[in-house]
C-alpha cells in the first residue's frame, strides 16, 4: 500500500493537480461532484491515501472507512437533500470499479436507479 500513486487520477485530484468541484476536504478525505452524475446529487468520497479498492482495505483502514460513511449523511444534507440517499462502492473490474482508487458514490434526489 502506498500513500500516493502518481498515475492515479483520484490521487492527482486529491493533490490539486486536476481540478474538481469540491464539496468537502480535510486531511484524510475529499468529496467532489462526479463528472458523470447518475442522480441530481452525485458526489464521490475518497480517501486521500491511495487504497486501490475495498478489496485491499484491511483493519488499519477501519477508521478511514468509518469516516467516509459517517460523512455522507451530513454532506447530503448540506447539499439540500433530506429524504434519503444511496451509497455505492464498486470493487474490482467485475464490480464496476472504473478508477483503481477506493471511492464511495453518494447519490440523492429522484431515483434514476429505481428502474434498473
Amino acid at each position: 500500500m502506498t500513500s500516493h500513486d502518481p498515475t492515479c487520477i483520484f490521487c492527482k485530484i486529491a493533490a490539486g493537480g486536476i481540478p474538481a468541484q469540491r464539496l468537502y476536504e480535510d486531511d484524510d478525505v475529499l468529496a467532489f461532484h462526479d463528472i458523470r452524475p447518475a442522480a441530481p446529487l452525485h458526489f464521490l468520497l475518497i480517501p486521500k491515501q491511495h487504497v486501490a479498492s475495498l478489496a485491499e482495505a484491511n483493519e488499519a483502514h477501519q477508521p478511514l472507512l468509518g469516516k467516509l460513511l459517517a460523512l455522507a449523511p451530513s454532506l447530503v444534507r448540506k447539499q439540500g437533500f433530506d429524504d434519503g440517499f444511496r451509497t455505492v462502492i464498486n470493487t474490482g473490474p467485475n464490480g464496476g470499479q472504473e478508477v483503481d482508487h477506493l471511492h464511495l458514490h453518494v447519490m440523492a434526489g429522484p431515483r434514476p436507479w429505481k428502474n434498473g
